[in-house]
């Protein structure tokens, strides 16, 4: 009876040593689980970030009320390009986060003759500007000759007639710009929606041998908030 007992008793030490052990897996898994995905959305966000277009400034490429994909990834292993869209700080209001088309690098050098736009000498044919939304509400400015100081970029919405950029409030440095627009991911069926197009070749003549140089000489420009 004793030895019995002892059986009884031993077992159900085993049972509850068992039990103990698959409550401590299962815990420990959860937690893995949990700080796994803690992990990933933490990269995810590094890595990209949604943004919703307020505004017409970038018609027809972008939409009021879309939601895109920023890239904040690729900027880290490259500097940005002209022609990228871009999401940055305001430079003036920094409360707000504006989005526009980067037409010129540190270092180029930009004319604005009524609405013919100039990078170095080179008369940029826009094809992402619509016809019907051309224009410069900024015209009452002389803008020949400005040089794009380092690490500093300027920028202008591709709906010209309609957006407050670089012609109003000035450079962008480096430091504002959060990431690259790169996806429009809702609503379906605008006409846009997907991967948004590569216009680097506007700029492809831009710095090329037979490219005459040009000097930076230009008048100083009064820039302020839109």
């Amino acid at each position: 009876m004793a030895q019995r007992d002892k059986k009884r008793h031993r077992g159900t030490r085993v049972n509850v040593e068992l039990n103990f052990e698959k409550r401590y897996r299962l815990v420990r898994e959860v937690i893995e689980t949990i700080v796994l995905t803690l992990l990933m959305f933490m990269v995810i966000r590094l890595a990209v970030q949604n943004f919703n277009i307020d505004g017409m400034s970038m018609e027809p490429s972008l939409h009021n009320g879309e939601l895109i994909l920023v890239d904040k990834w690729s900027y880290l292993f490259h500097a940005p390009q002209r022609g990228d869209v871009v999401v940055f700080v305001a430079p003036r209001t920094p409360s707000q986060d504006y989005i526009k088309r980067i037409i010129g690098l540190p270092g180029d050098v930009i004319t604005i003759q009524g609405t013919a736009v100039f990078v170095d000498g080179v008369k940029l044919n826009e094809t992402y500007v619509d016809p019907a939304r051309q224009g410069n509400p900024y015209a009452f400015k002389t803008i020949s000759n400005l040089v794009v100081p380092p690490n500093e970029y300027w920028v202008m919405g591709d709906n010209r007639a309609g957006s407050c950029d670089s012609r109003a409030f000035g450079f962008v440095p480096r430091q504002n710009i959060i990431g690259r627009a790169a996806l429009v991911y809702w609503p379906l069926g605008q006409g846009n929606d997907g991967l948004l197009p590569n216009y680097s070749s506007v700029f492809a003549a831009v710095h090329q041998s037979n490219t005459p140089a040009v000097q930076g000489n230009g008048p100083p420009v009064n820039f302020s908030a839109c």
